[in-house]
């Protein structure tokens, strides 16, 4: 059953930097609220997939077979 919790990556840029924390999102009623769980601190452009696709309701498939490439 869903309680109405939601936790994903969420990734800001400052200058030439790359930020990321981990939010989760509550609702009550009918208000919603973010609250930072962790926060990951500088990340590369290359770690934002794998850190979104870690939190996703229906994970992506990220590393592929090699008889199928």
């Amino acid at each position: 059953m869903y309680n109405g919790v939601v936790m994903y990556v969420r990734t800001w840029k400052k200058g030439s930097k790359i930020y990321a924390s981990i939010v989760k999102s509550t609702r009550n009623g009918s208000k919603v609220s973010q609250e930072t769980v962790a926060y990951l601190g500088e990340v590369t452009i290359d770690q934002i997939p794998y850190l979104k696709a870690a939190y996703a309701k229906n994970k992506p498939l990220l590393v592929y077979p090699e008889d199928t490439l």
